[in-house]
């Protein structure tokens, strides 16, 4: 792999852009493997690569039934924040988090890292005893948070309304080491990775079956033929359900879709992610200018990727008192994304009752925020069967009352 570099760029422009060769390789499918990893999304990908990385092990196959990040790592808003209540949560997401901040080094791919603040508005004095006891909480897990009072708030954020008729914002809880991310970047930074340790990242490779002998795996069934592994990870996000379906054993999980949507670009108004849980919405702006706008999840199951109509009107008109100068704007697209949401709202990452299939998902609306974390610990995971990042993630945690409930610290109410 020719390293990225200010050199390589005008050596290039030099020959008018002719010697680039392509980021990843498309090969086809092996008969064998010693890892297979189903879902070329974030959290698949990484995986791979700190197999490969921390534990020698590049004999991986990544494969993906479409394309290449095209499920949630493409879909969501790219909020990156570990202000989380629960210890096991703040550990994992505080892990990828730090990630993040060398990411672009490290994989010699910019991925357009941008810690500029995460602000988690208190607009009920509920919300500021909640807030709180967080920032209580994060100091102590050693995650750098605070709360804020409302000039504070106005300072970082002028556009915003904090004498709001309805919610007045009354504070809030601030992480001046979040940020964003470009999410398709970090797709095809770990995706490049991966090839360059001899991985095949095999896209339109859609797995139909898991085969196991004897309690356990043996390989998979995909479109493209049979494929034998010695190791399988499921990381498929709202199709886990499915997966797990075929390998045998069910999963404590919904699937629903979460939408988002994009502003007309504009002048830059907003530089850092504010987040409002009362109002049920969240906001930043992107590097070209759009106000990039979430909300809550749908409320009924589905697996649909599309928008609707129901969510502009309630996102948006929530969001309008808070801010009200996005009244003027319009919408430039919206989308959906598949998530998969647990009754703790916090993450599965664990063996299965198959023995040597491992799973990772539950992951909910805060997928991304956790790609480095969740692949540096389920990597750890698969190829020790033990991680301090991940043990408490069991799935076997919900028929054991151990809860790891974050459903108060998700940002927006899901």
């Amino acid at each position: 792999m020719k390293r990225y570099s200010v050199f390589a760029v005008a050596r290039e422009a030099a020959r008018y852009h002719t010697g680039w060769e392509r980021a990843w390789k498309s090969p086809e499918p092996k008969k064998k493997y010693d890892v297979i990893i189903i879902g070329a999304g974030g959290h698949g990908l990484a995986t791979a690569y700190y197999l490969g990385k921390n534990f020698g092990i590049r004999n991986v196959a990544i494969l993906e039934k479409g394309w290449l990040g095209g499920g949630n790592t493409g879909r969501n808003t790219t909020i990156i924040r570990s202000n989380y209540l629960q210890d096991p949560s703040a550990a994992i997401y505080e892990k990828s988090r730090s990630l993040y901040e060398d990411l672009s080094q490290d994989l010699n791919y910019n991925i357009m890292f941008s810690p500029r603040g995460v602000m988690m508005l208190a607009q009920t004095e509920h919300e500021v005893r909640g807030y709180l006891r967080t920032a209580h909480a994060n100091a102590l897990q050693g995650v750098e948070t605070r709360f804020i009072k409302p000039d504070e708030v106005k300072k970082l954020v002028p556009i915003i309304n904090i004498d709001g008729p309805r919610y007045p914002v009354l504070g809030a809880l601030w992480q001046p080491r979040g940020g964003t991310a470009r999410h398709d970047a970090v797709a095809w930074g770990y995706a490049r990775a991966c090839s360059d340790m001899g991985m095949d990242v095999i896209q339109k490779c859609e797995v139909t079956g898991v085969r196991q002998e004897g309690g356990r795996v043996v390989g998979v069934d995909t479109n493209r033929g049979a494929i034998d592994c010695d190791k399988l990870g499921i990381v498929v996000a709202g199709h886990s359900g499915v997966l797990a379906e075929m390998a045998g054993f069910r999963l404590p999980i919904e699937s629903v879709a979460l939408q988002a949507l994009v502003s007309e670009p504009i002048k830059p108004c907003m530089d850092v992610v504010v987040m409002a849980n009362t109002v049920h919405g969240y906001m930043s702006q992107s590097d070209k200018g759009e106000m990039v706008i979430g909300g809550g999840a749908d409320g009924y199951n589905n697996y649909t990727q599309r928008g609707s109509f129901h969510h502009i009107e309630e996102t948006v008109r929530a969001l309008i008192e808070t801010f009200p100068m996005i009244s003027r704007l319009k919408m430039l697209r919206q989308w959906g994304g598949i998530v998969d949401m647990t009754g703790d709202r916090s993450p599965i990452l664990s063996k299965t009752p198959l023995e040597n299939c491992f799973i990772n998902c539950g992951w909910g609306t805060g997928g991304f925020k956790a790609i480095p974390g969740s692949g540096w610990g389920f990597a750890e995971l698969m190829a020790k069967g033990s991680s301090p990042l991940c043990d408490e993630f069991s799935m076997f945690r919900f028929r054991e009352g151990k809860f790891i409930d974050e459903s108060v610290a998700a940002g927006v109410a899901h």
